[in-house]
């Protein structure tokens, strides 16, 4: 029934990743479904539009389902959510603006770089200085800004980018990820918004559709990952995540290389 088992699968995975690392899991639903949606032999000019606006819409479903486990065991810091989402929502719509015209090419080129660094970052393990803090109202928005417009970019919740720069801040590793967790729920969403209305005058997209969320694909990701996100979402809480993440970013070495070969 139009790949939905390799969907459910895809989105058990994603939805599993994302409670435990705080991610969206954008850095493995979008390369998977642009192979999913290539070999479907969808127009190539709106493949990767597609894997990138289903990517987001995926992604609110998989945040709100992990930042309630998060916020459970008391991970969430809220006051830090509200002062980011302002920024949050003002970059994902110039992300998602840029998005739009932007060609399939050049996305995945960003998209791979950017998957690229994130795992160099993670397997590099580098200490923050012990001084370091979270920054003031105008700092946190204007770091909002930034993640909401990258992450609206690429199509990710913005964890790859907030963990580290939270930790970076010496905020502990298990409320930097419980926070991105509630952080990537507004940045989904406005991204999502902006992918349906920038895909409405699209022409030759296939059905059904809403902008470039194709909604098959997003039936059965979204449903696997809100069943999945709360079992890594409690996993975070109970285990020594350092290797696991590790391992993690060879996955996305691993994505990263396959989606540059893909796209050239």
């Amino acid at each position: 029934m139009d790949g939905l088992a390799a969907y459910l699968l895809l989105g058990a995975a994603v939805g599993f990743f994302g409670g435990l690392f705080g991610i969206g899991g954008g850095t493995l639903l979008v390369p998977v479904l642009l192979f999913l949606f290539t070999a479907r032999h969808f127009p190539a000019a709106y493949a990767m539009h597609l894997a990138l606006g289903t990517s987001m819409a995926t992604i609110v479903f998989t945040a709100l389902s992990s930042l309630y486990q998060h916020h459970r065991h008391g991970a969430v810091q809220w006051r830090v959510v509200g002062t980011l989402t302002p920024g949050i929502l003002a970059g994902t719509a110039a992300g998602t603006t840029l998005a739009a015209v932007i060609s399939a090419q050049a996305l995945g080129v960003i998209f791979a770089a950017f998957v690229l660094t994130a795992s160099l970052r993670v397997m590099l393990d580098a200490k923050p200085r012990p001084s370091r803090q979270l920054p003031g109202p105008f700092g946190l928005t204007a770091a909002g800004m930034f993640i909401g417009g990258l992450g609206a970019l690429v199509s990710i919740g913005g964890g790859a980018i907030m963990v580290p720069f939270f930790v970076w801040c010496n905020l502990p590793l298990r409320k930097a990820i419980g926070t991105s967790a509630a952080v990537g729920f507004p940045l989904a969403a406005g991204g999502t918004l902006g992918y349906i209305i920038g895909g409405m005058q699209a022409t030759s997209l296939p059905g059904p559709h809403l902008g470039y969320v194709y909604l098959p694909a997003l039936l059965g990701t979204a449903s696997a990952s809100v069943l999945a996100a709360p079992l890594g979402a409690r996993l975070t809480h109970r285990i020594n995540v350092a290797l696991l993440r590790r391992l993690f970013a060879f996955l996305l070495l691993g994505l990263a290389v396959k989606l540059v070969l893909k796209v050239f």
